[in-house]
């Protein structure tokens, strides 16, 4: 080995875990440390003698040409370049190497230490191509996605969804963060604010305000922010904002066209009821038995009307599943349908406690169950049961009468096999209050009908304890 570079061996050893080598002018390996061997599968011998240049990609050989020659021309100046280096089985080895221009006299050539970041190279394409998969991805949708810091000073990613929404640039956004809250209705704002301030305290919050004065703020949307912790920390704030515009209309809609059939439908059924009351008490037969068939059927026609006004409240409030004490639940439901029908006798049986994650409507539901059994059997009074099972998944309450099959249309009903369109051809609304509140607590209903009777099981998912 040249004098000169054994001189030097005090220093190279600080270095073994990297790839030293020495280059002359030429650019020719002069010297290479046996790291060279780990990190690019060359042995030193087999390295020493050649062409640097020729073992560098040649996508990469201007730059590194170049940086060589910055640090040749300036004594003690160095500079750091990244580029692939060949190995033996003519694969590739991502380099980060530092040039140096010694000062030392003594050293003929140029200091090269290196080391492997193919890992490091590998992981920023990855994740440089999921952001673009994610750009690419959040250009698409509707929705408005976007990350803030934790204190909503910085915006670190939003999609051009946002313009469309909130009627401002993303660059006015990204300019001044906080800009969004002047397109809040001035009514909304405070909530919002107060939304903020939570979810930087680390909450998750889910709400719905009005945006874009351009709009006179018609425009609606429903928020939802999540923080992201490391260390215990809020470091970021991530979310989506949802235009529901279309969604307030119709439940605006829906409800004033509600409140008046409502209206006007019990005044004018009230009329209709009571004259017809009137001609039962005071007509003899066939009159007599015309009213009581206009009494009954105007009764049942307010029962449906209330049915009606529980499904769009259902609907319209759009209630969050909450843990229930199912045990707790049918046993209200029981109660219920035995202040309607005191002569019936329901059998219930199951563990204390059952608790199940459900809307509060689900009371409501397990009762239109039991009293659509009664008014279905056809003499006399059903025999019915409630039974309750916990499952590892799922808590069931299991529903049996001795009542005749229930037709097709109905069960399909309740599964939700049945298109709501044909709603007509049910005989109520009852089921469909089933239906949309076993869905909303993500629930299922399975059905099982025979000669002697039917048997509907409610499947609600089960709280882990």
């Amino acid at each position: 080995m040249d004098p000169k570079i054994g001189d030097l061996g005090t220093v190279l050893l600080e270095y073994a875990q990297d790839k030293l080598a020495i280059v002359d002018e030429a650019g020719t390996y002069v010297y290479v440390n046996e790291a060279s061997a780990s990190i690019l599968g060359f042995e030193p011998d087999q390295l020493i003698d050649e062409s640097a240049i020729e073992y560098i990609h040649p996508d990469d050989r201007y730059v590194v040409a170049d940086r060589f020659g910055q640090i040749s021309e300036v004594a003690r100046s160095s500079s750091t370049v990244r580029y692939r280096h060949l190995t033996p089985n003519d694969e590739w080895v991502w380099l980060e190497s530092r040039f140096t221009n010694p000062p030392n006299d003594a050293l003929d050539g140029y200091v090269v230490s290196s080391r492997d970041i193919t890992q490091q190279v590998i992981a920023e394409r990855e994740r440089r191509d999921a952001q673009s998969r994610l750009r690419t991805i959040a250009g698409t949708v509707g929705d408005v996605l976007w990350m803030f810091n934790h204190d909503w000073t910085d915006v670190l990613f939003v999609n051009p969804a946002y313009e469309d929404v909130f009627g401002q640039s993303v660059e006015s956004l990204e300019a001044n963060p906080r800009s969004f809250l002047d397109l809040v209705h001035p009514d909304d704002a405070e909530t919002v604010r107060e939304a903020m301030a939570r979810a930087s305290a680390g909450e998750s919050v889910d709400l719905e305000y009005r945006v874009d004065p351009e709009t006179d703020y018609k425009r609606w949307v429903w928020v939802r922010a999540d923080p992201l912790f490391e260390d215990g920390e809020v470091v970021r704030i991530v979310g989506f904002s949802k235009d529901i515009t279309d969604r307030q209309r119709r439940e605006r809609q829906l409800t004033v066209m509600d409140n008046f059939l409502r209206h006007n439908l019990r005044n004018d059924l009230a009329v209709i009821l009571g004259n017809a009351e009137c001609i039962a008490d005071e007509a003899d037969d066939p009159f007599h038995r015309r009213a009581e068939t206009i009494r009954r059927q105007g009764e049942e026609l307010l029962d449906t009307t209330a049915k009606q006004r529980e499904i769009i409240e259902l609907l319209s409030d759009r209630p969050v599943p909450e843990s229930s004490d199912l045990v707790a639940v049918a046993s209200r439901a029981i109660e219920t349908t035995l202040d309607r029908y005191p002569d019936v006798t329901i059998e219930r049986t199951g563990p204390e406690s059952a608790v199940a994650c459900t809307v509060s409507e689900i009371q409501d539901a397990l009762s239109e169950l039991l009293e659509n059994a009664i008014q279905h059997q056809p003499d006399g009074l059903p025999e019915l049961s409630v039974t309750i099972r916990r499952n590892p998944e799922t808590i069931d309450v299991e529903i049996q009468d001795s009542c005749p099959p229930i037709p097709e249309v109905e069960f399909r009903v309740l599964t939700g096999d049945w298109e709501m369109d044909d709603v007509y051809h049910t005989s109520g609304l009852g089921l469909w209050l089933v239906y949309w509140a076993v869905d909303l607590s993500d629930g299922h209903i399975a059905f099982d009908r025979s000669e002697t009777g039917n048997r509907i099981t409610v499947s609600l998912p089960r709280v882990q304890s």
